[in-house]
This record gives structure tokens, sequence and C-alpha cells, in this order.
């Protein structure tokens, strides 16, 4: 889960109109190694929200142009968007953080904060959210199931081993492109256990051996000299 944190290069979307605060935040954030963009207005987030992709999005409740609700109802418009939204404010009653949440907001923190626990707020939403999205992984007719290391291919289910499992994942979450050898060892093995180049040759053999009994085996192609990558196009199983 840490490897996926940090291989989502999306920027963290600060909404608030304080100069001083934002700058406190995005310094914390970037310190936490988090990439940042500050606004200051929520006509202004609105606008990058429609524009840009964003991991996870900051937010005053009291902002200039669109307060700080109506750019959470903009956000949570789309229910199958899974951005987090941690809402900062200097309104402390119940009644708005109540409001808050009840909106869409995935947690609530009110003014005055320390960094430190801005940061550690936001990181638990990151966490929860990268696991729901492994948890709901799949592409065109291939699911994966992250609690029982099982796929789905049009009904047909076969069950994988953890680490054929994690690089099939790790392959699906960007469908087209090319993984090298290395990369996939840091993702799928980590970048703390040694093992030779060959090992992520042979596991790819057991990957596709496996989706073969659902007529998938061609869904991880091999690019010579460069790597594997997940090609949606093959993924459905062959009548």
């Amino acid at each position: 889960m840490i490897a996926a944190m940090l291989d989502d290069t999306r920027p963290v979307l600060v909404v608030e109109d304080d100069a001083p605060i934002a700058r406190l935040i995005q310094m914390h954030l970037e310190a936490s190694g988090l990439k940042v963009q500050c606004c200051g207005n929520g006509d202004d987030a609105i606008a990058l929200l429609q524009e840009g992709a964003y991991r996870a999005v900051v937010l005053d409740r009291m902002l200039p142009g669109s307060g700080g609700m109506k750019v959470l109802r903009f956000i949570r418009r789309n229910p199958e968007e899974m951005l987090p939204v941690l809402m900062v404010t200097a309104l402390g009653q119940t009644a708005d953080r109540v409001q808050g949440l009840n909106e869409g907001a995935d947690d609530y923190l009110a003014k005055p904060f320390e960094p430190e626990e801005l940061v550690a707020r936001l990181f638990a939403l990151l966490r929860r959210s990268v696991a729901k999205a492994e948890a709901a992984l799949s592409h065109g007719s291939i699911s994966l199931d992250s609690d029982t290391y099982m796929v789905n291919v049009g009904g047909h289910t076969v069950s994988l081993r953890p680490l054929e499992y994690r690089l099939l994942q790790v392959l699906m979450k960007k469908p087209g492109k090319t993984r090298s050898r290395d990369y996939l060892l840091d993702h799928v093995w980590g970048q703390d256990t040694y093992v030779e180049p060959r090992t992520v040759d042979v596991t790819v053999k057991r990957l596709r051996k496996a989706l073969e009994k659902c007529g998938s085996g061609d869904c991880v192609q091999t690019i010579r000299g460069m790597g594997y990558r997940f090609n949606g196009d093959e993924s459905g199983p062959h009548t």
C-alpha cells in the first residue's frame, strides 16, 4: 500500500484563502513527500477540479466565491469519485462538523490545528482511499478480489498466489504502460527485498498459466528489452 501511495504523482489540492495557513499546510505536506497545489477561492477550486486530477482535497469551509460546502457538493456529484476530502474550518460547533460530514467530507479538523495532525489525518484518508481502489480494481472483463487473491474474468474465476496477484494488480493500475523488471521488483516484492530480475519472468509465466484457465493469458504482454504491460484489449475470455 505504501508503494501505491508513493507511486501516485497527483497533487493534493489545498483550498484555503488565508495565505499564511495555506503556505503552512503546503510546507508540511510537501515535507511528507506529497505534491501540493493551492488556491484561495471556491470558484477557482471548482474550475481546477473540473480540469485536473487530484488525489485529495484539504478544504476550508469559509471561502470567497463558492463556499466550502458548495465545493464539497460539487466533488460529491459523482458517486464513483473516491476523492478524499479533509475539511478544515474555524467553525467549531458540533452542528457545523456534522453537516460537513453528512455532505460527504471524510474528516473534519477545527482551527487552530497542529500541522502534524493535519498531515496524519490526510495520510489516514489516503491509506483508506488506496485500499478501496485496490480492492475494487477492474478493467474490462477482469476484476480483482484483494481479500481472496482471486481474479474474475467474465464469470470465470481463478485463484492466484499472492505474488502473482500483486504483479497483476500493479500492471492493471496503468493499462498499456510498460513496467520494467526493476519497477516490478520494487513495487511487487519491495525495495528492501533482494531477488533476481529473473524472478519477475518466472512469476509472469505462472501468472499467464493461471489466467489461461479463463482464456486471458495474453493480457500480460512482454515488451522485448523493456518489461511487461497489461493490455486490456486482451482481457476477455476467448470463446
